[in-house]
């Protein structure tokens, strides 16, 4: 039987080579380097831009993506997170015939600022809106007037100032009750402007848990383009189903 030669000789011959037992490929690190199969990097998946992920909104990584109601003239780009959480508000939107494009949800602080400007910016894009400073008129029930408004629009879009945050936080009754009649139906779309959905989620997690649109990310401008988009096929599509 063949002996090691360490006890006597040691290793460092012929860098052990001599060894009947660990020489020439037998151990104790002498031998040529075993090879050993590679294996791909693992896939990090992409953190959502428009979500709580990456305050986030918008999506998916960085790409961008042409959703099925853009317009071939338009010029804004869309990431293929915000597709993704559009196309289940457009699905559950398509079957409404309503007096109104969007109901605009927003804090009463907000109503003759960042509101009203949101405001004149969908009237400038042909969006029909309701919006309480200029759809309610003196002397109508607040709450049977927003229960209409709600009813008679396709979609809901919440402004989320820290006014709302506020408004959230200390009194729930009419905002909550608003956001709820539009989450049950799926049908709205939270905007981020001056807060994030890290901080949302502090306050209303099932709001913050839906994708939406940040100011902090692309001009409001911009957001309010997409969602003209989305409303305006969504008014093709129902003239195309009642022909």
């Amino acid at each position: 039987m063949s002996q090691c030669t360490a006890p006597i000789r040691g290793h460092i011959r012929g860098g052990g080579a001599d060894c009947p037992v660990h020489g020439r490929g037998g151990g104790y690190g002498y031998s040529a380097p075993r090879s050993y199969p590679s294996y791909p990097a693992p896939i990090v998946p992409a953190s959502r831009s428009g979500s709580l992920s990456s305050g986030s909104g918008g999506g998916g990584g960085r790409g961008t993506a042409r959703p099925a109601w853009q317009p071939s003239t338009s010029t804004v780009s869309y990431t293929p997170q915000q597709v993704r959480d559009l196309e289940p508000v457009r699905v559950a939107a398509v079957a409404r015939t309503q007096a109104h494009d969007v109901f605009l949800c927003h804090a009463w602080p907000d109503r003759q600022a960042d509101a009203k400007d949101v405001y004149d910016l969908f009237v400038g894009k042909d969006v029909s809106v309701w919006f309480s400073e200029v759809t309610l008129r003196p002397g109508t029930d607040m709450r049977v007037a927003i229960d209409k408004g709600l009813v008679s629009s396709r979609m809901g879009i919440v402004l989320v100032t820290p006014a709302m945050l506020d408004k959230l936080r200390t009194d729930r009754s009419i905002a909550s009750n608003e956001l709820s009649a539009l989450l049950r139906r799926n049908l709205l779309v939270p905007v981020m402007h001056g807060v994030t959905f890290e901080e949302l989620d502090q306050v209303s997690p099932t709001l913050a848990s839906r994708g939406g649109f940040s100011t902090a990310e692309e001009p409001i401008e911009d957001i309010v383009v997409k969602i003209a988009e989305l409303v305006g096929t969504l008014a093709e599509e129902e003239a195309t189903n009642s022909a």
